[in-house]
């Protein structure tokens, strides 16, 4: 009787709500409009800002032969061993063309240092990297090693996430999985509120902006 009682209840409230309806005070709100201020730099100099901002390091190069020498010299450097790249079609390729040893067995991935991928985008603003399971890579190449280097063009620099967006949905027929954004190597502060770097992924990411295809 008392679950009768309370449900009449509701329902007379939610008819007297349609009938008589608060009128809406806001009646000329912009929808329209950016939320941002543009962007006054071009964009590949605003990312590479953004992205240093979050502790990201931005290698820019002016065609393939300029970025296979940088990458080369950054490995010997380092020193770096066991690196990983799914993506054979395209970025394999280009490595192998440079003489750059790697693997791309699945047997050997959980033993990489340094894992090398491609992107969706690159959003300006934020200095941010858009990636999805469409890539050739897989989901686990993002978050698995130590040091994540993304190879990028310029045609994939977008202002802001909404761009992005827009174009990975002009790219497939049907969007993937997942579609995330990374912005700087993973980092948290939940450990006796100290700064931790490489907690839940890379500890180390990289971009090489490659200006032109040749």
């Amino acid at each position: 009787m008392k679950e009768s009682k309370a449900k009449s209840r509701v329902l007379r409230e939610v008819r007297d709500a349609l009938i008589h309806q608060t009128k809406d005070t806001y009646v000329n709100l912009d929808f329209e409009s950016p939320i941002f201020k543009e962007i006054s730099e071009t964009l590949d100099v605003n990312f590479a800002q953004e992205f240093g901002k979050v502790s990201g390091k931005f290698v820019y190069c002016e065609n393939h032969e300029d970025f296979l020498h940088s990458l080369s010299s950054l490995i010997n450097e380092n020193n770096w061993g066991n690196i990983f790249c799914g993506e054979q079609t395209t970025l394999g390729t280009l490595l192998t063309k440079g003489g750059i040893q790697y693997t791309n067995e699945a047997s050997k991935f959980l033993d990489q240092e340094v894992g090398i991928t491609s992107c969706e985008f690159l959003i300006a603003r934020t200095g941010s990297i858009m990636v999805s399971s469409r890539q050739a890579g897989g989901r686990r190449s993002f978050i698995y090693p130590p040091i994540h280097i993304v190879v990028a063009y310029a045609s994939q620099l977008v202002p802001d996430i909404k761009d992005a967006l827009k174009e990975i949905q002009k790219k497939y027929a049907k969007l993937p999985s997942l579609i995330t954004t990374i912005t700087g190597p993973s980092r948290t502060s939940d450990i006796e509120k100290t700064l931790v770097m490489g907690a839940h992924g890379p500890k180390e990411l990289y971009v090489f902006l490659i200006d032109a295809l040749t």
